[in-house]
């Protein structure tokens, strides 16, 4: 049997890399995570730390701001996968120019895990977010980079618990807002999914150089669906309020960061149905359940369950 890639995570203990972490590992991967010393030190992220090394991940220190070390990190493995945050997607150029320096890297997967950037019709603020994804790519694919682009929607646990309720503590069970008409319909997948489809793809010689999309046929539902899924649930009907696209777009000009960000992705996806609106086509998608029907996926309607 083929020895398994060396993947590399970095942003690890963010929100999403912990997940590809975990996968990376259970997949039996030789694992390793980029920690800064100071992250180390910190008492809630340096846990992270400890929790990887108890199931065999290999930390290494590095730093996006330290040319050298980032080098040092990428040259230990086979594939760089990125899950950095919002406000570190632009030092993405550092791990591009280190990835090439090093020169031994099979596949890139740049810190993605959402709507398909190149395909968007988003408005600001969640536009420029976008934007600089779309920058990445471009340079990644400049410098004839191997690639795959994760894009795996809505990921469940940001939305579900509170059916994307602004200021919700709890799922609604009395009244609910939706947005548009709720017909249009958007993707929700599970964090730990979204993990171990990402790490399925990293070595994937049929991802190469495409997109991944993560749009399994159970998790493809308008809002509409969603609320009468839940009403299902606990045998309810809920008060709906319908915010039009007019108000949806005032709302995102009068609110807060970062309030209006996540606005301006719900517009995105409600309204104008990015997640949703066009066709993969073989030139430059591949699906994720299609390519890996062995794995097991929490459906949007046993997600529900748990709240119930």
């Amino acid at each position: 049997m083929a020895e398994k890639s060396k993947i590399l995570v970095i942003g690890a203990s963010g929100y999403i890399g912990k997940f590809i972490v975990q996968a990376s590992a259970n997949y039996g991967h030789p694992t390793f995570a980029l920690f800064r010393e100071s992250t180390l030190n910190d008492p809630v992220k340096g846990q992270f730390a400890k929790h990887f090394k108890s199931y065999g991940v290999t930390i290494l220190i590095g730093d996006l701001q330290d040319h050298e070390s980032l080098v040092k990190a990428i040259k230990k493995v086979d594939i760089v996968i990125s899950a950095v945050g919002s406000l570190q997607l632009a030092d993405q150029f550092k791990i591009i120019a280190a990835i090439k320096e090093a020169g031994n890297i099979k596949r890139f997967l740049p810190s993605e895990f959402g709507n398909d950037v190149d395909r968007i019709r988003a408005v600001d603020p969640a536009k420029s977010i976008f934007e600089i994804k779309v920058q990445i790519r471009r340079a990644i694919e400049a410098e004839g980079i191997p690639y795959t682009y994760v894009s795996s929607n809505y990921f469940a646990g940001y939305f579900l618990p509170t059916l994307a309720q602004l200021d919700a503590a709890a799922i609604p069970r009395d009244k609910v807002v939706i947005y548009g008409d709720g017909n249009v319909k958007a993707v929700f997948n599970e964090e730990f999914d979204i993990g171990k489809f990402t790490i399925r793809a990293a070595e994937d010689p049929r991802t190469l150089n495409k997109i991944l999309y993560i749009k399994p046929v159970n998790n493809i539902l308008s809002f509409n669906e969603l609320v009468a899924l839940w009403e299902k649930k606990i045998n309810k009907t809920l008060e709906k309020k319908y915010i039009s696209e007019e108000e949806m777009l005032k709302q995102i000009q009068e609110s807060p960061i970062p309030v209006n960000i996540v606005l301006a992705i719900n517009h995105s996806v409600f309204v104008k149905g990015d997640q949703t609106y066009f066709e993969i086509e073989r030139s430059f998608g591949v699906e994720a359940s299609e390519l890996y029907p062995d794995v097991k996926y929490t459906t949007v309607d046993e997600y529900l369950d748990r709240f119930v």
